[in-house]
């Protein structure tokens, strides 16, 4: 008998849930900002109990592990090692990008290709293809998205986008052939253990102490400059 706890935080949403090997026994949502340092060790507890699962009985942690919110990942991944390391289990990381396009597969079954974008500020989002098998089909990438970029996309067919990337780009990409666009698609934890417990199975597990989070562009810190001026 396999629980897993799917916790994803790449984003605005703070999602986790309990599964029985794919089957989801609690889950716990909130999407309002930021504010998974508040709720998600909240949430834990919430779909454990839920559940009547103890802590001692889960049998691997599975985390979203990027591209996304720098912030948001690093809580998610923080909390998903401290549980797997204190409890002796196995850590799963998923892509993200994986994540959103099970969630739009859903949604829409019938599709060839499938490309989730998040947002990556101005004009650029994280993004990749998919198959219909959610096999991928063009690696995960940062791309600023102009007429020239979106070309990649022309050689697709019968493929949508989404995600919270997908709007600021719908008016460029409405002019490629043979796509459609598909609202309301975000990472969340309630489709993760489709791919937590094959992973599982498949005993593809990160390393406790080297696994990070995938934030694909390097994290910039800004200082602000000293007011005092060399003499």
């Amino acid at each position: 008998m396999s629980y897993i706890l799917n916790i994803e935080t790449s984003g605005t949403r703070c999602s986790v849930c309990i599964s029985h090997n794919e089957e989801i026994m609690a889950f716990r949502e909130i999407d309002d900002g930021y504010t998974h340092a508040e709720n998600l060790h909240l949430f834990i507890d919430d779909v454990l109990n839920l559940a009547n699962v103890q802590s001692h009985q889960i049998s691997a942690v599975a985390v979203s592990k990027g591209p996304g919110s720098y912030t948001g990942l690093r809580i998610g991944v923080s909390a998903a090692k401290g549980l797997a390391y204190s409890l002796n289990i196995p850590l799963i990381g998923i892509d993200t990008l994986h994540i959103i396009a099970l969630s739009a597969k859903a949604k829409n079954p019938s599709l060839a290709f499938y490309c989730p974008m998040i947002d990556a500020r101005r004009m650029e989002v994280y993004t990749a293809v998919y198959d219909n098998d959610l096999k991928l089909k063009m690696p995960v990438e940062p791309l600023i998205m102009n007429e020239t970029s979106i070309l990649k996309f022309a050689d697709y067919s019968n493929m949508a986008f989404f995600g919270d990337g997908m709007p600021k780009g719908q008016a460029l990409l409405s002019t490629l052939k043979g796509h459609s666009f598909i609202n309301d698609i975000q990472a969340s934890a309630i489709v993760m253990p489709m791919i937590s417990f094959k992973k599982f199975r498949a005993k593809q597990f990160e390393n406790h102490a080297y696994f990070e989070p995938f934030y694909l562009k390097d994290f910039m810190i800004l200082h602000k400059k000293s007011r005092i001026q060399p003499a």
